[in-house]
């Protein structure tokens, strides 16, 4: 009867972990297919390469050198069209390859960890899946503004410099499909772009929901070694997500950083700058910009909260610590005299007087609430302090070659680019 059960959990286990039709990732597949970026087969696989190739890299490089303008009037120049055309092709083309490769090696399930899923709560299973179905549409909030926007330069550039631009046959006819080649390529390069990122934001919201899951074991009766193998189990999981995305988000940080300081050594240096001109590159700055911020900072939070169950646990400990200690002196007889630390500092478990001035700021992981006694009634002092030991010298979190990602990484990488720029702000325009 027990192997017959241990047979049937590990068929349903299976069967949650293959990839079928109909499944959760079925609407993102078809999302996949529709962009191109989708290489399940060989057809496709041919198809997505050749539409990058296409898109990210022959759109681009025609538009630059056959639609410069250089007789159009002042409004009409595009002095930075190669930052732009370069800076958004390099980034696309980086993503383009991780993306590829992510699905080649992996395979969609896998690398969206729903294969390890089976072995997750109800709770992480609904929300992972729920922030799925949500990410489709946080992609079109990235994507569309900054699409709208320069689909209205280019119809206005079009439009009003028809007569300026060099043409083939019909101008209308070929003006509007100039128009409409460099906006597809516009959408699919923010789009790769975008996805890619929008794609490490889901996976790290999964180890946060997974986090979030596993801080409920100070809230009960648990063993200490259930607690550590599946802490151990999701620094494993930090850890290969961190080696997946290493790469690309230190390629990123390099090219964005590079695609700035060209923007703002160009721009410092010409005296007629106007949103004409410059619109297109403010764009592609803010493109880039907010593709980056959604990496460190995905990366930063899942950092900030699995390093918050070292908190957690310390005042896991201390709280049986103190019950013990109170249980111990209520059965020896204590003199008569008491000091006034009570009076001065009331210990109170009752936290329902924060709860409407606590936000959003504070949750299972993160919060000031006292750890209930029955959570450590039976577990010795030794292992407290041993499990708290251990996750005092083994902090996990998201790493880039060895660099964690954390809140004082920004700090870092903030300072350095700050102190690049008034450099070079120092060598352009002599502040």
């Amino acid at each position: 009867m027990a192997e017959e059960r241990e047979s049937l959990i590990r068929r349903t286990n299976f069967a949650r972990s293959v990839s079928h039709a109909q499944d959760e990732l079925h609407s993102f597949r078809s999302y996949l297919r529709w962009m191109c970026v989708d290489q399940s087969n060989l057809w496709v696989t041919v198809l997505s390469w050749s539409v990058f190739v296409v898109l990210a890299l022959i759109v681009p490089a025609i538009s630059h050198f056959m639609l410069a303008c250089s007789t159009c009037d002042s409004n009409h120049e595009r002095p930075y069209d190669g930052v732009v055309q370069l800076s958004l092709s390099s980034v696309a083309t980086l993503s383009f390859f991780c993306l590829a490769r992510f699905v080649r090696k992996y395979g969609l399930r896998r690398f969206l960890f729903f294969d390890k899923l089976c072995n997750e709560s109800e709770t992480v299973r609904k929300g992972y899946t729920e922030q799925l179905n949500r990410s489709l549409y946080i992609l079109s909030v990235f994507v569309l503004p900054c699409f709208m926007a320069e689909s209205a330069y280019k119809i206005w550039w079009y439009a009003s410099g028809a007569s300026q631009i060099p043409f083939l046959g019909n101008v209308v006819l070929s003006d509007t499909v100039a128009c409409v080649m460099e906006l597809c390529s516009w959408l699919y390069r923010t789009t790769v772009i975008f996805l890619v990122c929008v794609l490490f934001r889901l996976i790290c919201h999964l180890q946060i929901l997974r986090l979030q899951d596993f801080a409920q074991v100070f809230q009960v009766d648990s063993d200490v070694g259930s607690v550590l193998s599946e802490h151990l189990r999701i620094r494993r999981h930090l850890r290969i997500i961190s080696h997946r995305y290493r790469a690309f988000i230190l390629w990123a940080l390099i090219l964005v950083t590079t695609s700035q300081f060209a923007s703002l050594l160009i721009t410092t240096k010409s005296h007629d700058v106007n949103i004409y001109k410059a619109g297109e590159l403010a764009l592609c700055s803010i493109t880039l910009l907010t593709g980056l911020l959604i990496l460190l900072r995905s990366a930063t939070k899942i950092t900030h909260k699995a390093q918050s169950i070292t908190c957690l646990a310390a005042k896991w400990h201390i709280c049986a610590t103190l019950d013990s200690f109170e249980a111990v002196e209520g059965e020896t007889p204590m003199a008569p005299a008491e000091t006034d630390v009570q009076v001065i500092f009331p210990i109170s478990t009752d936290s329902s007087d924060f709860d409407d001035d606590v936000g959003d700021e504070e949750d299972d992981i993160d919060n000031s609430k006292l750890i209930p006694t029955y959570a450590y009634s039976t577990i010795s002092f030794q292992k407290r302090q041993a499990l708290v030991t251990y996750f005092e010298n083994n902090r996990a979190g998201i790493t880039v070659y060895g660099f964690t990602l954390d809140r004082s990484t920004l700090h870092t990488i903030f300072g350095i680019q700050l102190s690049l720029v008034l450099w070079l702000l120092g060598k352009t325009i002599g502040i």
